[in-house]
């Protein structure tokens, strides 16, 4: 156990009387309240204690360290939930990657949300993959397009060449980014917007809410959308945890995430755009520019290169997982 755990664990028992609160369940995120998994999770403890005796604490970015620490108190079980990106747990499960191949996933977000309700891949091949990290797999959802900011405009890969662009701790993702042109540079989010500051990084990517509300636009001039990506997040309990629940608390937490699910979808509806508009209204002088098919083009013959690097590094059922995938895909697009 780690230093920062220790005191997470110290922290976490002033806040619960006992770390072995049997009636509190404890919950911790990768963004603030306001932010969409913030919402996600509010929902979540709205459902369980309307349905139970059991209250749900929330700890939003910050509270208990970095992304890496809040998966090891999870595994550990100092925490009972967790949300994390995939972006993060690709070290632990290499076949979660899989969401960094580029231009994978459909942009249209009715379709998207589909994709995360029905897909096998999600539902059947991935929880025993998080079941042997000792993770309950319990839900993954869309969080937005996933944008480019940047201190100077891009039109294509060669306006990121030699560019130091923050990545998440993920080897796919550098893969991708040094396919793009750029020079990836995995950064924790706490020390990015210093980073823009000082320039130290020139870019970043995030979801339009992400980049409004963490006020990436301050320290950079230009927001590229180049349709690569939605970023996603996924949602777990400590399996032993689980476990332990009796069948009706299970139900209860399941209907909760489901409940939670649909609730995050709907809020998402618009708010890109209106996060977008926020931006322009902070920054006049931001520019927010939509890649034409033609201009997107570059970047996409990028996508058969990482999707390659992808069944290299992804782990031993990279290339199942990766199929289902592209087959549960097909049957959205057939349904639609």
């Amino acid at each position: 156990m780690t230093y920062k755990t220790l005191i997470a664990a110290s922290t976490l028992a002033l806040f619960a009387g006992t770390a072995a609160s049997a009636d509190t369940w404890r919950y911790a995120f990768e963004e603030a309240m306001d932010e969409v998994q913030g919402q996600f999770a509010q929902k979540f403890k709205e459902e369980v204690e309307a349905n139970s005796d059991h209250t749900v604490q929330l700890f939003p970015f910050g509270t208990l360290g970095e992304s890496t620490d809040i998966m090891e108190q999870a595994q550990s079980g100092i925490l009972q939930f967790v949300d994390q990106s995939p972006g993060f747990t690709g070290a632990l499960i290499p076949e979660a990657q899989v969401f960094f191949v580029p231009y994978l996933l459909p942009q249209d977000e009715e379709k998207l949300a589909t994709f995360f309700e029905e897909s096998k891949a999600i539902n059947e091949l991935f929880p025993p993959l998080y079941e042997e990290q000792g993770l309950k797999l319990l839900t993954m959802f869309p969080e937005g397009e996933v944008m480019m900011t940047t201190t100077e405009p891009v039109k294509g890969p060669d306006d990121l060449n030699e560019v130091k662009f923050r990545v998440m701790t993920n080897p796919l993702l550098v893969e991708s980014y040094q396919a793009f042109g750029a020079t990836p540079t995995p950064l924790p989010w706490g020390e990015v917007y210093g980073a823009l500051q000082t320039g130290i990084i020139q870019g970043q990517e995030n979801p339009a809410f992400f980049i409004e509300s963490t006020k990436m636009y301050e320290v950079t001039d230009h927001i590229t959308r180049t349709g690569h990506n939605n970023f996603t997040t996924a949602v777990m309990a400590n399996l032993d945890f689980y476990e332990g629940l009796s069948e009706e608390e299970q139900t209860v937490v399941s209907d909760a995430i489901d409940a939670a699910f649909d609730f995050i979808i709907d809020y998402q509806e618009g708010l890109t755009e209106e996060s977008l508009e926020k931006i322009k209204e902070a920054k006049p002088s931001m520019t927010i520019t939509t890649l034409s098919e033609e201009e997107r083009q570059p970047f996409m013959e990028t996508a058969d290169e990482v999707e390659q690097e992808f069944l290299e590094i992804g782990g031993d059922q990279a290339q199942e997982i990766l199929d289902q995938m592209k087959a549960d895909l097909e049957a959205v697009d057939a349904g639609s």
